[in-house]
């Protein structure tokens, strides 16, 4: 399950372009506007693009404090209880099962240190959360970013003839 050349100009074309389109992607590559769509829904099949959707900036929302908070959890009920918890939170953006000190590691994001502190008191409003450690974010060095992965798996595919 790996992307070739064709795949990686298109991921990126799409990543820079978002509104370019079939077409505009089929003549921006010199590919037939079949092959660009072929494309296009294999990798979404493939689950490579998961979503068409915009990408958000919470700060630009109103929510420019980011932390993450490293949860441990009471053991045996599993993690479903908690992250059921963590669903109904709007300012937890993403949650991860970890290995190490604790059980999950979340993303949250607040509108200021105080509105972070009712968001970690709604996290650890749970009867299976433990404990919480807390780092706030004070800058994003390299903010989350896919391209350098398409880039090196594009180099790595081997050569093989266009595949419509």
């Amino acid at each position: 399950m790996t992307i070739d050349a064709l795949d990686g100009r298109l991921l990126v074309l799409f990543s820079e372009q978002p509104q370019i389109g079939v077409l505009g992607a089929s003549r921006e590559l010199g590919v037939a506007r079949g092959t660009v769509q072929a494309r296009l829904d294999r990798l979404v099949e493939r689950g490579v693009i998961r979503s068409w959707s915009p990408q958000l900036d919470p700060a630009a929302m109103g929510y420019p404090v980011s932390a993450f908070c490293t949860l441990e959890i009471r053991q045996g009920r599993g993690h479903s209880p908690v992250v059921e918890h963590l669903s109904g939170i709007p300012e937890v953006l993403e949650a991860h099962t970890i290995t190490g000190s604790g059980d999950l590691f979340i993303h949250i994001v607040a509108r200021d240190n105080a509105d972070l502190q009712r968001v970690i008191d709604a996290v650890v409003d749970d009867e299976h959360v433990i404990r919480a450690n807390t780092a706030i974010s004070l800058a994003t060095r390299i903010p989350l970013r896919t391209l350098p992965l398409v880039e090196a798996a594009a180099q790595a595919a081997p050569r093989t003839a266009s595949r419509h």
